[in-house]
């Protein structure tokens, strides 16, 4: 979603949020993620003003203040930008793939099944369509954001094809953006 991502290019506009909005917002924030809201309360507090940028694919990133938080695609999930995912890894569930599978994960390439199920890899249970954190075998913070395309158990039993598709990863045009202005 972000390999060519560009800061200048790709972003259509920055605006800010009305109260009734950013409430809205908010409350599916607090649906999706409510296993942690007192982390939640945290990272979007009711009183900061909240902005919105919109870019180009009908992405739509969460800003407050100068950094950026979450994102979405069209009426998709809000997912986290790896920047917070690294602050609040309890965001998400993890999954993690073996080392040989880094690389093409760090590329931008799906993670497919083989590289969760092989002796360095270890799937926490969830269900399809669900945002993952993807690990890698002997590092401590998240190399992607994907989702799942398969359940993990389907995933275990078919061992084959895409397992999850990876949707922001390390060095992406995400990472690069940094501030919103």
């Amino acid at each position: 979603m972000f390999k060519k991502f560009e800061e200048k290019e790709s972003v259509t506009g920055v605006t800010q949020l009305k109260s009734s909005a950013q409430r809205g917002i908010r409350a599916k924030l607090l649906d999706e993620y409510g296993h942690c809201e007192d982390y939640l309360n945290q990272i979007v507090p009711k009183k900061e003003a909240m902005k919105i940028v919109k870019c180009h694919d009908h992405v739509e990133i969460i800003a407050i203040g100068n950094e950026l938080l979450f994102f979405r695609q069209r009426d998709g999930p809000f997912m986290p930008t790896l920047r917070l995912l690294h602050k609040y890894p309890i965001l998400l569930s993890h999954q993690q793939v073996d080392k040989g599978a880094i690389r093409f994960v760090l590329s931008g390439a799906n993670i497919m099944c083989p590289g969760l199920t092989s002796p360095g890899g270890k799937m926490a249970p969830a269900d399809k369509d669900t945002v993952v954190a993807i690990m890698a075998e002997g590092k401590e913070h998240a190399l992607a954001v994907g989702i799942l395309k398969m359940s993990t158990a389907d995933i275990a039993s078919i061992n084959k094809g895409v397992g999850v598709e990876n949707v922001h990863y390390l060095n992406d045009g995400l990472w690069h953006f940094k501030t919103v202005k």
